[in-house]
């Protein structure tokens, strides 16, 4: 059996805080006895106020726009009462009050998504993925302040052409930190983290629709640089009178024979050497981007790299192997090497990983399923090749 709901509203005004004879115009629901009051910001002479009929007595202008605005109030409340009934949801007089006010669905801004974003994935993504994230929001505000004149945007008020202007405004943007514009892939990848958080806050019902719905993320391909074995010899011919220089080289060498990426390379320490019942010695790690475990002979350049580095004074105070620079520097001074050294290619840490697919190990019968999984492998632990030549 359905309860019976008393609903009434009435509009009053509190004359024992009246100033200068005025008084607050107040709106009172009242729903089974309970009660919900809203301030309508709007002032009357007390003297001119109708307690009995809830309105301002006269025909004067003043009076009859304020009552006119009366009306107009008395209707929306009426509206908010209607709608709470055709959406089954609990009638009470706060939550009419609420619905009129529009407080019945917060409206959730773009920065506080990145907050909730960045807070929940603390412990599923790296340290180094997160940057990523806070990257793409520095790009945002810049956007905003640019576009809007505001440092923050409601998500209900994002839209295909919000996500257009931003992928225009990421590929035309001028850095002042470093030279090149920013590349197609990578304006992607910034609008790719963007749609991800979005897609969330779609499932969250923080939005009513994806703005995200109609584009369509293109990249493209391009073309994976890696050093052929002369270039690779060429580098490892190379020294120089800089420290820094030779430090990169020799980085990026030991990743070339190992096929490490820069965060792994940067975070290896003794406990990640192992060594097997033939004197084999094997790298033993997990992806610190996917956490995929990776297991790859210690070739024996590779380790003439860990022995000269082993007393290095940056290795030892922070248990790394290897004394790594950051990643921004590193390529930095791998593209001072390249010019020394008379390799034309673009030459970055990432290069590295692709000569070990394919200089080091194709090249030199390692087969691809053993390259691709990185696993320790029949073929991989007796091909004669890999360990004589490197």
């Amino acid at each position: 059996m359905r309860t019976r709901l008393t609903f009434s509203l009435n509009f009053w005004i509190n004359g024992c805080r009246a100033e200068n004879e005025e008084a607050i115009i107040y709106a009172r629901i009242t729903v089974n006895g309970k009660r919900a009051n809203i301030s309508l910001k709007r002032k009357v002479p007390v003297e001119s106020w109708d307690s009995s009929k809830g309105l301002v007595r006269g025909s004067k202008p003043f009076a009859k726009s304020l009552n006119k605005y009366l009306d107009q109030i008395r209707s929306l409340i009426y509206q908010s009462y209607e709608d709470l009934l055709n959406e089954g949801n609990l009638i009470t007089a706060s939550a009419i009050k609420n619905k009129f006010l529009g407080e019945d669905k917060r409206n959730n801004t773009l920065s506080e998504l990145f907050e909730y974003h960045n807070s929940i994935s603390v412990t599923s993504l790296s340290n180094h993925t997160l940057r990523h994230y806070k990257v793409t929001q520095r790009y945002l505000n810049k956007f905003l302040i640019d576009k809007y004149k505001s440092d923050d945007i409601y998500l209900n008020k994002l839209d295909y052409s919000f996500i257009k202007n931003f992928e225009f405004f990421l590929k035309s943007y001028e850095p002042k930190d470093h030279q090149k514009k920013m590349g197609h892939n990578t304006a992607m990848k910034n609008l790719q983290r963007l749609r991800k958080m979005l897609t969330m806050a779609y499932h969250h019902e923080w939005i009513d629709k994806d703005p995200f719905i109609r584009f369509k993320s293109l990249y493209v391909k391009n073309r994976r640089e890696f050093l052929a074995q002369y270039e690779l010899e060429q580098l490892e011919d190379f020294s120089s009178f800089l420290e820094r220089l030779d430090i990169v080289k020799d980085i990026f060498l030991f990743a070339c024979y190992t096929g490490l990426s820069y965060i792994d390379v940067a975070k290896l320490n003794k406990d990640k050497i192992e060594t097997d019942l033939d004197g084999q010695q094997w790298i033993k790690t997990k992806r610190q981007k996917t956490s995929i475990e990776l297991i790859i002979p210690l070739l024996n350049k590779a380790r003439r790299i860990l022995l000269k580095y082993q007393d290095h004074p940056r290795v030892s105070d922070m248990n790394r192997l290897l004394p790594t620079l950051s990643n921004q520097k590193t390529n930095s001074y791998l593209k001072e090497i390249s010019d020394f050294c008379g390799i034309k290619k673009n030459l970055t840490f990432h290069v590295a990983r692709h000569t070990f697919a394919t200089t080091v190990t194709l090249t030199n019968g390692v087969p691809i399923e053993t390259v691709s999984k990185f696993v320790r492998t029949y073929q991989a632990r007796h091909n004669s090749n890999l360990c004589s030549r490197y």
